[in-house]
């Protein structure tokens, strides 16, 4: 039975193709995971990859994307799938996310991918029906092949989720294990992205041995999505739901409600939509 708190990769038998139930899609989210190999070129502190690995993916079979896409999704829209493997709560399809074990645009076939994507979706009359998504982190997104991918999922009326855990240098060196970043570039890259697709910021707010982001890193975080706010269409603020599958793990644990619940309430002030499912 597919679970929020389990989000395995071969729930489904195939390679690429797997479906989980998603807190923040509400449903059941169809992932399309690129980096089967386990490797990313970011080290997040909560990742549930299991033995994750600096890098990028091997190359994709993108024949075999497509069958596992058109065979999975007939399945769930026409078979009984979802009766057999989802709560009742969750027995909806809501859209397919281009996500998995690392990041998805490091795929030299990231494009392609989602013209492979297109023609399921067609030949499925699903087009339209189920949202198509991309979670980033926003790292590649000066790369053409991938601005032709974005290019191509907004056409299929599609969103990106971009990834934004911390504001300072220090936090995002901490948390996503990233050792240049400065806000400036951040602002650049979703102004980018924005003039072609929508995007949403995802964040993960969690506390680091036993304490929450501290005043510094609120005030930095929500200055950055002031400097946004023209340029996206909300947030989708959450905390952790499974455990991370990182040697720093049992540093990891939720906020308290009402310390997230204080973060959203300054994203709203700033006049920003914020989604928060801690």
């Amino acid at each position: 039975m597919l679970t929020v708190s389990d989000h395995r990769r071969d729930s489904a038998g195939m390679t690429y193709v797997y479906p989980v139930v998603s807190r923040r899609a509400g449903g059941v989210s169809v992932g399309i995971n690129l980096n089967t190999n386990n490797a990313c070129n970011w080290a997040c502190l909560y990742c549930q990859v299991p033995e994750l690995k600096r890098g990028g993916p091997p190359p994709i079979d993108l024949d075999r994307l497509e069958m596992e896409l058109r065979c999975f999704l007939r399945e769930a829209v026409h078979g009984d799938y979802l009766v057999r493997n989802a709560p009742p709560e969750a027995r909806r399809l809501v859209d397919v996310a281009f996500s998995g074990n690392g990041e998805p645009t490091s795929a030299v076939e990231f494009a392609d991918a989602v013209l492979r994507l297109e023609r399921v979706l067609q030949d499925l009359s699903l087009l339209g029906v189920l949202k198509v998504r991309l979670i980033t982190n926003g790292s590649l997104m000066h790369r053409e092949n991938v601005q032709l991918g974005l290019a191509r999922i907004a056409r299929l009326g599609g969103e990106v989720w971009f990834k934004l855990d911390r504001a300072t240098a220090a936090g995002v060196r901490r948390i996503n294990g990233v050792g240049r970043f400065s806000s400036a570039r951040l602002c650049a890259t979703v102004r980018q992205c924005a003039q072609l697709v929508p995007i949403w910021i995802q964040t993960c707010w969690f506390a680091l041995d036993g304490e929450a982001p501290s005043a510094l890193e609120q005030d930095a975080y929500l200055a950055c999505i002031d400097l946004l706010r023209p340029h996206i269409q909300g947030v989708l603020l959450y905390g952790p739901a499974r455990p991370s599958l990182q040697p720093e793990s049992f540093r990891i644990s939720a906020v308290p409600p009402a310390i997230m619940q204080g973060v959203a309430d300054r994203i709203k002030v700033l006049g920003v939509k914020v989604i928060m499912t801690p």
